[in-house]
């Protein structure tokens, strides 16, 4: 096994990885009313295939094992996966109530860690995840008593595609604590990338639509927030327990809220606000020793 650095350094790493992915989060739903979730996906990924390839070509990391191939190759379905439920919750839903909604994944992370990879979960973490978890309930409650429920057929969809991509995504987040103990970082993010964009090549070539010029810098912004997004998590992830940062997951939220309001005109209400603080107070209290 690689020597752990501190703690703190993991959770900062965790930290901008999830910046860096909000970021890219709010791009793909600025795309999403223009082009389809599979041609969005397909694009960030062959865009990410791309970018390793160079990164692969400059550090040289060896070969993949089997086993690496096997766990990351199972990987790579659960990132399509997630990426399609999520993207198109993303399209349906204001960015903040997607993030909000999506925060169930640190509980699945916590559970998925300790019955995968037999870490304890200390009680902290357990009471960190419980009050972040308690933020978003205040979030989505003043969303929906604003809002109601039923806001449509595509609004149900969209919040059950943002359920699902939490269950997907915090099983690959576990997986992805297991082989970042014993695989170079570059060659995870690089099959992460290089699989789903093999997969969904088909799919987005048969649903295509035509890109105007200036979104295909956007696409490409997607791709390269992704690839660095996931290199920072992936290094995070390679120093402390999957545990200990997934509740670093819910200051997504946080960034949800200002990239909500500065580039789609969404404004937190009270609710929301008085959420984002319970968030941070159970961030701070899983990440402390």
């Amino acid at each position: 096994m690689r020597p752990s650095s501190s703690p703190a350094s993991a959770i900062l790493l965790a930290a901008l990885g999830i910046g860096l992915l909000s970021l890219m989060d709010a791009t793909i739903k600025g795309l999403s009313d223009r082009y389809g979730v599979t041609e969005i996906a397909f694009s960030r990924y062959l865009v990410g295939t791309l970018v390793m390839a160079g990164v692969l070509a400059v550090l040289r990391p060896g070969w993949p094992s089997a086993e690496t191939w096997r766990t990351n190759g199972v990987r790579a379905v659960l990132v399509v996966a997630t990426a399609l439920c999520f993207f198109h919750g993303l399209s349906v839903l204001p960015l903040a109530e997607a993030l909000a909604l999506s925060f169930l994944s640190p509980i699945f992370i916590a559970l998925f860690a300790a019955l995968l990879l037999r870490e304890r979960v200390r009680p902290p973490v357990w009471a960190g995840l419980v009050v972040g978890f308690l933020g978003v309930g205040i979030v989505v409650a003043g969303q929906v008593g604003a809002e109601g429920v039923a806001r449509g057929a595509g609004s149900a969809w969209g919040i059950a595609a943002i359920l699902a991509s939490a269950l997907t995504y915090a099983l690959s987040m576990v997986l992805l604590r297991a082989r970042a103990r014993h695989d170079p970082v570059v060659t995870i993010v690089a099959i992460q990338n290089a699989g789903p964009a093999a997969m969904l090549a088909a799919p987005a070539a048969w649903t295509w639509t035509p890109v105007a010029a200036p979104d295909w810098a956007l696409l490409v912004l997607v791709g390269m927030l992704g690839v660095a997004g996931h290199l920072v998590l992936s290094r995070a992830y390679a120093q402390a327990e999957a545990s200990r940062l997934a509740a670093m997951e819910y200051t997504a939220l946080l960034w949800a809220i200002g990239l909500g309001y500065f580039a789609f005109g969404e404004v937190p209400g009270v609710a929301t606000l008085a959420g984002a603080g319970l968030i941070l107070a159970g961030s701070a209290l899983a990440a402390k020793r």
